[in-house]
């Protein structure tokens, strides 16, 4: 396959652009947390194109390439009527915002429906056209397309780029608020929806706004990168859902380009979400495996601590302490052993090594200290800050202890009269 071949170049090339624009676009959106703005407007503009085809019929042909502009013009022009009718439900009638979006979502789609139901008997050949913006038709664009792609790219390129500072500061700042850039914003999204249904349909194009952001908001927190991984998705996705379609079709069977592009956007968010190195659910689990592992290490040292530095305990003792099965505890002794905290003595007896005293003597210490900080600071009983305490002193770090010892006047006692341990720690 040539991507440069004349089939395939319009197709590829122009999707491809219009995923890039619709990424960016939607980025500042699903930060701003407006993500269904762009779902709302895309269907605010189908009754502007219902509405563009019956005045494109009036002086064009369907066959004319400059009735498109006619059906755009009408869906653009709807979908800021939309806008309009959602802040205007928000601020003066003081309809919450999620209201405000559903109840212009389903409005402007009901008008279109209504208008396309009429047109299907009085302009049947200009409804088949109106058909194409409902779920997109990539497969038919043309190096018209890529001009019209290119020119929408890198305009919304140039704006990012060149108003970047201000377009942070409105996200993130809400005592920004500069009306030039915001109606800018709504300006490029609005036409990166009307532009882009062409390729994917009203229906779907707002996922192509929210996909490839969702997918890049997984990999990192600075809008900067996140409007440049998004872009890459975004590219990516138009790419290889074009590809797919082509080579998934075939005796017989035809896969639509729109759908195709969302799917595989779908996706890449869905590995993103998966498998990102931060914020991937695999990721988080293994963290939190860990942490249950070092959590589960750390009280069967305290409990060795506790039988008595210098008497060892067999693992019947320990596990009388610890909620845990035998075979967990028999794993957790072995790594404690092979981490040199403890030392076998005998058969099945378990002991502290000196650091191992030393580690276990911290802990002892941040539940002491954050015992007597409920206590004394806080003024909750000293018969309810055990339980907190035990979550509490495997994640207070050395910076927090020493808050800690120094508000408390470096105590020597817990609220129980048991000594807090001193000196140095591992």
């Amino acid at each position: 396959m040539n991507l440069f071949d004349p089939l395939y170049r319009a197709p590829f090339i122009g999707s491809m652009l219009m995923c890039l624009a619709a990424a960016l676009m939607g980025s500042l959106m699903v930060v701003k947390r407006r993500s269904l703005l762009g779902e709302t407007l895309s269907h605010a503009a189908y009754p502007g194109v219902t509405l563009g085809v019956v005045v494109a019929s009036l002086f064009f042909k369907p066959s004319d390439p400059l009735a498109i502009f006619v059906v755009l013009g009408g869906a653009f022009l709807f979908a800021y009527l939309g806008l309009q009718v959602v802040e205007k439900l928000q601020n003066r009638f003081k309809i919450h915002l999620d209201a405000a979006l559903c109840l212009a979502l389903s409005v402007f789609l009901g008008l279109g429906a209504l208008i396309a139901s009429r047109i299907q008997f009085t302009h049947p050949l200009w409804y088949q056209q109106s058909q194409v913006f409902i779920y997109g038709q990539a497969a038919t664009m043309t190096d018209a397309h890529i001009a019209i792609y290119g020119t929408l790219s890198l305009m919304i390129l140039a704006f990012t780029i060149y108003r970047f500072r201000e377009i942070e500061r409105l996200l993130f700042d809400p005592s920004f608020t500069s009306n030039p850039t915001l109606k800018a914003i709504f300006f490029f999204l609005i036409l990166s929806i009307v532009v882009g249904i062409r390729s994917v349909g009203v229906i779907l194009i707002a996922g192509m706004l929210v996909a490839p952001a969702a997918a890049a908001r997984c990999f990192t927190n600075r809008l900067s990168r996140v409007l440049s991984l998004a872009g890459a998705f975004g590219l990516l996705s138009g790419f290889g859902g074009n590809y797919l379609a082509l080579k998934l079709s075939g005796h017989g069977v035809n896969y639509p380009t729109g759908p195709m592009i969302l799917l595989f956007a779908a996706s890449v968010t869905l590995l993103s979400l998966l498998f990102a190195p931060q914020k991937g659910a695999l990721s988080r689990l293994v963290r939190i495996a860990r942490f249950r592992r070092r959590c589960h290490s750390e009280n069967v040292l305290k409990t060795l601590w506790k039988g008595g530095v210098h008497t060892p305990l067999s693992a019947k003792e320990v596990l009388k302490w610890n909620g845990m099965g035998r075979l967990h505890l028999k794993k957790t002794l072995f790594s404690l052993q092979r981490e040199g905290w403890v030392a076998q003595e005998g058969k099945g007896r378990f002991l502290l090594t000196s650091d191992g005293v030393k580690r276990a003597e911290r802990l002892v210490r941040l539940h002491r200290l954050w015992e007597l900080y409920l206590v004394s600071c806080l003024r909750v009983d000293e018969e309810r800050v055990h339980h907190s305490a035990e979550e509490m002193e495997h994640i207070l770090t050395p910076e927090l202890e020493s808050r800690l010892s120094l508000l408390l006047n470096n105590p020597k006692k817990d609220p129980h009269e048991k000594p807090i341990p001193q000196g140095e720690f591992l």
